[in-house]
């Protein structure tokens, strides 16, 4: 598994809020990925309120929430601006928490079901009808 977050950046349109949606994985080592977004957010403009949100993370480990609060806190560059909120979900997810599909639960798994239509190399299935335009 990859470890790397992504990050959607949400402006207000009154510029007074910023959101960064962050999804994937975020790990000790990954969270400087995410200090520069932090940093330009809140300089966007005087007073801005910035919110990082990690509920929608598949991975997120308690060390990179406590360095990313720390970094956030100690920003020489945006002295004098609000402080930056965090949301978190109830537990911080952790590798395996995320669920696979299932195997394949089909018709044809069913004992007595009939197999499913296939076709035979060499033909092709009939083109869509076409919308008129």
């Amino acid at each position: 598994m990859h470890h790397r977050p992504s990050v959607l950046v949400r402006v207000d349109l009154d510029g007074r809020h910023v959101r960064l949606v962050v999804s994937g994985c975020v790990t000790e080592l990954n969270h400087r990925a995410l200090c520069p977004l932090v940093r330009r957010a809140r300089a966007l403009v005087p007073d801005i309120a910035v919110v990082v949100d990690l509920t929608s993370a598949h991975h997120v480990e308690p060390a990179a929430v406590d360095l990313l609060r720390w970094a956030a806190e100690h920003e020489d560059a945006v002295r004098g601006t609000p402080a930056v909120d965090f949301v978190l979900p109830a537990e911080l997810p952790g590798h395996g928490t995320v669920t696979r599909l299932a195997g394949w639960t089909g018709a044809r798994d069913r004992p007595g079901a009939p197999e499913p239509a296939r076709r035979t190399a060499g033909t092709r299935a009939a083109p869509r009808a076409r919308l008129a335009g």
